[in-house]
């Protein structure tokens, strides 16, 4: 049985989980920013974390160790701890009638579940059975674009090469990514503790487990989602997906194949008009998006558009979005609005 599609009641009582990581970091900071409407906030996290102080809305909080007892009463719960922690929790967050917003990849292709941007696809949003999932970081920025431009003609291809910060690996991650840059400068050795290898003035193809596609985790995450949320299950789509030395914003590079001849000038028009887009295209002086236009900011930024001169329905561009925001917390935020009723 499909449980009320929207939240209850207003103000609400919500739950972070995960909230002393770098998304629930965001997530505290972009409810306050948003005003999203609460009557109570529980921070949740692992009772390594407890006890830390959190300031939200002019008071001080303790995050708190997630026990069954932390979702009595609860309304909505954010989650940003991982995977088995979302699972481990669900049937618990379920018997209290609450809805889960989960960042995690554990429900993302379930079949009952929807996968939500909001600006693409906001109605799948009050289709859910007690739970929606937030889709991968480099899948929301790709389809936040692809979406306006299927209405111009219909996709047939999509090839992406992802340039990904080390936010999408965690807050330590990108403490290290600091540490050993200073190391690097100072001649030091290089001794990566987090991810495998070190970024600090390298790169090196994303770490997920490899398939026996021999493609990894996150590049069938681009594929899979992508698919689902555009509701275009036989899209054809591939992927390549590389870590990068940049603290918190992703970047795309893009090759749309459309059934018919789609203009660049036609696709800019149609883009700078669309929710969460901004367009950053100056070819005199050969400057386009970077990470450092959209770091701590909602808009993902698109540019370099122009048409691929191998294939008549081709057309090539570039994006970079925060991964942090867009690619996770302002885009659960903006999965709850839509469960809020209308005033």
């Amino acid at each position: 049985m499909r449980q009320t599609p929207f939240l209850p009641k207003r103000p609400l009582k919500v739950a972070v989980l995960g909230s002393s990581g770098a998304v629930g970091s965001e997530l505290l900071k972009i409810l306050e920013e948003r005003d999203f409407p609460i009557s109570e906030l529980r921070l949740l996290s692992s009772e390594r974390s407890e006890g830390k102080k959190v300031k939200w809305k002019g008071e001080e909080l303790l995050t708190k160790n997630t026990t069954d007892k932390e979702f009595f009463n609860i309304d909505l719960v954010l989650a940003s701890a991982g995977g088995s922690i979302s699972r481990k929790w669900l049937s618990t967050i379920k018997d209290q009638n609450a809805v889960l917003i989960d960042n995690s990849s554990a429900f993302r292709l379930d079949n009952d579940v929807p996968l939500v941007v909001p600006e693409v696809n906001s109605g799948d949003a009050l289709k859910h059975n007690g739970v929606i999932a937030n889709p991968n970081c480099t899948t929301i920025l790709l389809t936040l674009v692809l979406s306006p431009l299927n209405n111009i003609s219909t996709i047939k291809r999509v090839i992406i090469s992802t340039y990904q910060s080390v936010s999408g690996a965690g807050q330590l991650a990108m403490e290290e990514l600091k540490l050993l840059t200073e190391r690097y400068l100072k001649g030091d050795p290089q001794n990566s503790q987090v991810l495998p290898y070190s970024l600090a003035f390298n790169l090196f193809l994303h770490n997920s487990p490899m398939l026996s596609n021999n493609y990894c985790e996150e590049e069938m995450k681009m594929v899979n989602e992508t698919r689902k949320i555009l509701n275009m299950p036989d899209l054809k789509v591939s992927s390549t997906c590389v870590r990068v030395p940049v603290l918190r914003a992703h970047s795309e590079s893009i090759n749309i194949e459309f059934e018919g001849i789609v203009q660049p000038k036609d696709a800019l028009e149609k883009l700078s008009q669309s929710a969460g887009i901004e367009i950053i295209e100056d070819y005199e002086n050969n400057r386009f998006p970077m990470p450092n236009d959209v770091m701590g900011r909602d808009n993902v930024a698109v540019g370099r558009l122009r048409a691929d001169i191998s294939h008549p329905n081709g057309l090539e561009l570039w994006l970079c979005g925060d991964q942090i925001r867009k690619g996770a917390a302002l885009n659960a935020v903006q999965i709850a609005e839509l469960l809020i009723p209308d005033k």
